[in-house]
């Protein structure tokens, strides 16, 4: 099967008449075809990379479209640690169909054309990282490795931090939003590139945030109403903690305009390794990536089912990732380890120090 074997089955006429919205992220530009009520979403959340010129590519949301005449898939394997069903995949000849299991959302991935098409507009999240994953994919042809880590900056010295998922990136990252002078750079996906300094790139994804983040920064509780925030305070500190009820951050809607900086030299990392079930203080310790692959792993992070090389060739499941190229890319940034007790309090007095020097 081909990829005009899918766009036979879909309407892409549908979204010609669109206007469209064009996004620059750093040296990428790329476009989004679709109708409101998404586009106006759309422009609300990517608002601070609106574009005026040309695309590199386009993106093709078809709303509703579903194929009369659907392959069969196959599941692509999740990280460890994680369970249940959420990406398949059935790949063409020239292309690759992803489709995402719990929403029924497909997306067409490849040279030729890019589209997601299904309930669209019930999942704008998943839209949005179709799109994000796009500014990835071309990053990565071009050399930069992709790192599983939020990042700040001030403008001269900028951090980024990692560390297993639900470790306490974005909340870190949240309280240093209130160091004086600093600016968002990414949650949840930094991009990497060798340099002198080595360069950051993060891609336009607003902090998607659990309860337990919102319920201990004051400046985040007028988010949630009243009654629930005292329902969640009555919960134990454990079962607050692993609750998932993930809540859009809008970094101008709460930090103001101006707080969002995309590009940015890296000059710190930090690897999130600490515990809650441990009554030691919080330490930052200097560390030796090559002597501790346990941090470089938090750091790596899989493409995933949406990417292919330059002659075309789309990752495996299989396919292991490169130290190599991550501990290059990493060459002259300071490297630690955050371990011992769970206190947002002490990254936020670090992080201000860091930034002030």
């Amino acid at each position: 099967m081909k990829i005009a074997d899918i766009l036979a089955q879909l309407d892409t006429g549908a979204v010609s008449g669109a206007e469209p919205i064009c996004l620059r992220v750093g040296p990428i530009t790329l476009g989004v075809r679709c109708h409101d009520p998404l586009r106006a979403e759309l422009l609300r959340y990517f608002a601070d990379v609106l574009h005026d010129g040309p695309a590199d590519l386009w993106i093709d949301l078809l709303e509703g479209q579903t194929l009369p005449s659907p392959p069969g898939f196959t599941d692509w394997a999740r990280e460890p640690g994680k369970t249940g069903r959420k990406d398949a995949i059935h790949d063409l000849d020239d292309g690759r169909l992803v489709l995402k299991v719990r929403t029924g959302l497909c997306f067409l991935q490849s040279q030729a054309a890019l589209i997601a098409f299904g309930p669209c507009a019930a999942h704008p999240n998943q839209v949005i990282n179709f799109i994000n994953t796009q500014i990835l994919n071309i990053c990565l042809r071009e050399g930069w490795q992709i790192c599983h880590a939020a990042a700040m900056t001030n403008g001269t010295r900028s951090l980024a931090i990692s560390g297993l998922s639900g470790g306490g990136k974005s909340t870190s990252v949240l309280r240093l939003m209130e160091v004086e002078g600093t600016r968002f750079v990414t949650n949840d996906r930094l991009m990497l590139r060798a340099g002198e300094p080595p360069q950051g790139l993060g891609i336009p994804k607003h902090p998607r945030i659990n309860p337990g983040t919102i319920l201990h920064n004051p400046r985040l509780r007028p988010m949630l109403s009243d009654a629930r925030l005292a329902e969640l305070a009555a919960m134990a500190p454990d079962d607050l903690w692993e609750l998932e009820e993930k809540h859009d951050l809008i970094i101008p809607d709460i930090y103001g305009p101006g707080r969002i900086q995309m590009a940015a030299p890296i000059t710190d990392f930090w690897v999130l390794n600490w515990s809650r079930h441990t009554t030691q203080p919080a330490r930052i310790t200097p560390v030796d990536l090559a002597t501790r692959p346990d941090l470089l792993g938090a750091i790596m992070k899989s493409a995933g089912p949406f990417f292919a090389d330059a002659g075309g060739r789309f990752l495996r499941d299989t396919d292991p990732l490169d130290p190599a190229g991550y501990m290059a890319a990493l060459e002259g940034v300071t490297v630690c380890e955050v371990s011992g007790g769970i206190d947002f309090d002490a990254i936020q007095s670090a992080g201000a120090r860091l930034f002030a020097a």
